[in-house]
């Protein structure tokens, strides 16, 4: 079981930055592919980016609307995964969510909502234009 924990959303100005942060507990980070989602109201969740589990070759994936602008990074000591976000547009707003799927092979990122297995409760991401 793989309980999960983000923070770090809130309101910003477009063009400005915010980092989530996604905490997990449990002993199967290391072996967890994560990926980060995000669902506006009226539309249905999407993938934002994702990061294979630990290996020589960790993968990750964004989707083409925020490369170049998200960075998604995992830290195995601390069992936290993080998205940074610069240059935040208002299309940007949407609640994010954190999501962790056990993973034998680092070099693949899962793309679907439906490949993964754990989920955070997300958190409310406003950036105002």
């Amino acid at each position: 079981q793989v309980q999960l924990v983000e923070s770090g959303g809130g309101l910003v100005q477009a063009g400005g930055s915010l980092r989530l942060s996604c905490a997990a507990s449990g002993r199967t980070f290391s072996s967890s592919g994560m990926g980060w989602f995000r669902q506006a109201p009226g539309k249905e969740r999407e993938f934002v980016a994702g990061v294979g589990r630990r290996g020589i070759s960790t993968k990750t994936a964004y989707t083409d609307s925020v490369k170049g602008r998200f960075t998604i990074s995992r830290d195995d000591a601390k069992d936290t995964v993080y998205l940074q976000m610069n240059g935040l547009k208002p299309e940007d707003t949407a609640v994010y969510y954190c999501a962790a799927r056990l993973s034998y092979d680092s070099a693949y990122v899962a793309l679907k909502s439906s490949e993964y297995d754990y989920w955070g409760q997300g958190t409310q991401v406003t950036v105002s234009s």
